[in-house]
């Protein structure tokens, strides 16, 4: 049997799952997934598409659902098995058609070579948006409201909320870069806390060789492991309430995978439903004692 065949009906499988039990998320076809592309950067040419004046790849007309013309997202095979490959060449997200709740997804990924305007001369940056909810498009006109695990060249396993989402993270001893970003630690202060926040210790491995990430989420809390060492916990995630007012829980949605510039690669992706975090994460998983506490950055950063 061919292998295009055999991920078509592994695709197809009973989405009920037992306890522990994997489900493979990638196929040929990517038949669980939907498209989303963003607005072109003005350096980039689409058949069809102008870019009007006065916009960038941020502000200007998404090209939308389903569409695809440069072949942003693709599957290859490699070793026998599929491989996403995600080109970078405009803002884009795959996001699952099925919203998911307490599970364990795991993935590994690799760096490609290639980098794309606007940020051909920084860092190779995507990402793994979970508990994606609403429009396409809320964030950047490209990614659904989300809680993001940076993936991003020696900063994966950072904390992003976008287009109106936070968590509550334990910080300190505290480490700033000209943003005055907090720092994740376990043994931290629990702070309520709606920008970027670095994750803790961990270890990426160089460029080309893969790389294992896991998310783990379980109600309203959620840990990130690289490589097998947890480096980031959220408490309390949540998203703007009714008419933006307040926050309201958010521990559900789809998952979503960023095309940001960069050309990379995503294998083995598959996800299995937990009730509960495992043992040897309790330290991370654990709330903090003590009440939360608003985070403000010092106006100058510690020396």
């Amino acid at each position: 049997m061919k292998l295009r065949t055999i991920l078509l009906l592994t695709a197809l499988l009973p989405v009920s799952l037992r306890a522990d039990e994997w489900r493979p998320l990638l196929d040929a076809d990517l038949s669980l997934w939907d498209i989303y592309m963003g607005v072109p950067h003005k350096s980039t040419k689409v058949e069809g598409y102008t870019h009007k004046e006065g916009t960038d790849h941020m502000s200007g007309v998404a090209i939308g659902l389903g569409k695809d013309p440069l072949g942003v997202f693709k599957v290859v095979e490699e070793d026998g098995q599929p491989v996403l490959h995600i080109s970078g060449e405009i803002y884009a997200g795959l996001s699952t058609k099925e919203e998911f709740e307490n599970y364990h997804l795991s993935m590994e990924f690799k760096w490609g070579d290639k980098k794309w305007p606007p940020r051909e001369n920084t860092k190779r940056d995507s990402g793994i948006l979970f508990h994606c909810v609403g429009e396409h498009g809320a964030f950047w006109k490209v990614w659904m409201r989300s809680l993001e695990f940076q993936v991003q060249e020696n900063d994966c396993g950072d904390f992003i909320p976008l287009a109106g989402t936070a968590a509550s993270i334990p910080v300190g001893p505290y480490g700033y870069l000209n943003q005055k970003q907090a720092v994740y630690s376990p043994d931290g202060t629990l702070f309520s806390n709606t920008n970027y926040t670095q994750h803790g210790p961990s270890k990426e491995n160089s460029h080309g060789e893969w790389n294992l990430l896991e998310l783990y989420t379980v109600g309203d809390r959620a840990i990130f492991v690289v490589n097998g060492t947890p480096n980031m916990a959220l408490f309390d995630t949540a998203q703007k309430g009714p008419e933006g007012k307040g926050l309201v829980a958010l521990t559900k949605g789809k998952i979503q995978l960023q095309s940001e510039a960069a050309e990379v690669f995503y294998r083995d992706i598959k996800l299995r439903p937990i009730s509960s975090f495992p043992e040897e994460f309790e330290k991370f998983t654990t709330r903090p004692e003590g009440a939360v506490t608003k985070w403000d950055p010092p106006k100058e950063e510690s020396k």
